[in-house]
């Protein structure tokens, strides 16, 4: 019984966490309770929890993770100052006379504020509220908006730079560098969050482009669906705004990703430039008060302070978890699987897609991350390859009806006239093409590993 504590502590901790608890506190907690259990039975060595100091004091000096709040701050700033606002009324008058257009515009949108803000909720309800309203008004299928928006908000996981793969690269680093050590290489290489961006770079672009094919082939099959509007002098007039509207933000997320993967700044210097960038943007387009200044402050608070609490109570959590062998367990597990490293590789991505509906990408990045990424770097995958998997399975996780977290979101945004069922049917091709990307990204993994290796060598 002893050696399934660790499984027993992970179900507990799961069925907290479904009461609606506070994630960190439900992790910590749990954790604490079981080494209490543990060190009673004798099955936990107490000595294991003097490691957390040390745990802590590495996750404030960590300077990658000095680049959350700043990306934070720059996504809030885009947002709270009315700029994406403005670039979807720049690209809809782009798209203005293309049957479809208007759906068109809110992928390409919604790519762009993912490369900013890097968050689904926060994409999610702000292309709902802006975007949606117009679509409908615009006589667009309830169903194909809202899966359009959705899959869009979505981007956030993948599109680069975002505090995601930020996160995901920090955790990924150690476990390769964990499972060098393992395999008793004393002189580990490295993986990197800059890695980690250029791995994420095409497939994020790969899904870009297959989603508006997927719109254009819509567009052409039911012309109802997606009708074009009516040119106007208003749209005219969008379209000469057009550069003033798309150039700034544009030449503002090119120069913080140019400048990380050209080697010139570590993501945490480029996010710092993000930051006043995009705060320099709203002041030049008079868009910049103190009470927006207040709102992106306290926005970027709240996000940054969840982030790390959530970092402290995983960290603790599996500090517990190794305490009780549960490392060992799931290598174990993996390694009896039918089908080697494909077979444990499945079945991760099975237990993190199902996760995903209950989870945020940041605990399963903290909690489930380092238990099974040091045993599947061990077995031979590449850490770059892995990560962007991850990043794309759980993007699909985060669409899949019945729980997906996107489809809450738009949920409590859209207006009465939109059924929840009209939002599940609209997200089902996109949860087809995001699985085209990974059967692609399995198939094909220099989709992946490519970029970073001509990059990075």
């Amino acid at each position: 019984m002893s050696e399934l504590m660790p499984l027993f502590m992970f179900v507990v901790a799961g069925l907290i966490l479904l009461t609606g608890y506070p994630v960190a506190f439900a992790l910590a907690g749990s954790a604490l309770i079981f080494s209490l259990i543990g060190s009673m039975t004798g099955d936990f060595d107490a000595a294991f929890l003097e490691a957390m100091p040390s745990r802590l004091f590495g996750i404030i000096t960590n300077e990658t993770l000095i680049a959350v709040p700043l990306f934070v701050f720059m996504g809030a700033m885009l947002e709270r100052s009315r700029i994406a606002e403005q670039l979807l009324d720049a690209m809809s008058a782009l798209f203005g006379s293309l049957r479809g257009g208007l759906g068109i515009s809110v992928v390409l949108v919604g790519m762009l504020m993912a490369a900013s803000t890097g968050i689904v909720g926060a994409t999610v309800v702000t292309m709902g509220m802006m975007a949606l309203p117009t679509m409908l008004k615009r006589n667009y299928d309830p169903a194909i908006a809202c899966g359009t928006i959705c899959a869009s908000g979505t981007l956030g996981q993948i599109i680069p730079p975002s505090i995601i793969l930020v996160l995901l690269g920090d955790v990924l680093s150690s476990a390769f560098q964990q499972a060098q050590l393992d395999m008793g290489l004393f002189s580990p290489e490295t993986v990197s969050v800059g890695d980690l961006f250029a791995g994420a770079l095409i497939p994020g672009l790969i899904l870009v482009v297959m989603y508006v094919v997927y719109l254009l082939i819509i567009a052409w099959l039911r012309p109802l669906c997606m009708p074009a509007p009516k040119a106007t002098a208003e749209n005219e007039k969008s379209w000469k705004g057009l550069l003033s509207a798309l150039i700034p933000p544009l030449l503002l997320i090119i120069a913080v990703l140019g400048s990380i993967l050209g080697g010139l700044a570590t993501p945490t210097e480029a996010a710092s430039v993000g930051a006043v960038g995009a705060t320099l943007l709203a002041l030049a387009r008079k868009s910049f008060s103190i009470k927006v200044l207040s709102s992106v402050a306290r926005s970027t608070l709240e996000v940054t302070s969840m982030v790390f609490m959530i970092l402290i109570g995983a960290s603790l959590f599996s500090l517990v978890f190794r305490g009780f062998g549960g490392d060992d367990l799931i290598a174990e597990l993996l390694g009896s699987l039918p089908g080697g490293v494909i077979g444990a590789m499945i079945a991760v991505m099975l237990v993190m897609f199902l996760l995903g509906f209950i989870l945020d990408f940041i605990e399963i990045t903290f909690v489930v991350v380092p238990i099974v990424g040091p045993i599947l770097l061990s077995m031979g995958l590449d850490p770059v390859w892995l990560g962007i998997m991850i990043a794309i399975n759980l993007q699909t996780s985060f669409l899949t009806p019945p729980f997906g977290f996107a489809l809450f979101y738009l949920r409590g945004v859209a207006p009465k006239s939109v059924t929840t069922g009209q939002i599940y049917i609209g997200v089902m091709p996109f949860i087809i093409i995001q699985l085209l990307m990974l059967l692609m990204l399995a198939y094909w993994p220099g989709l992946a590993t490519w970029l970073p290796g001509v990059i990075y060598g």
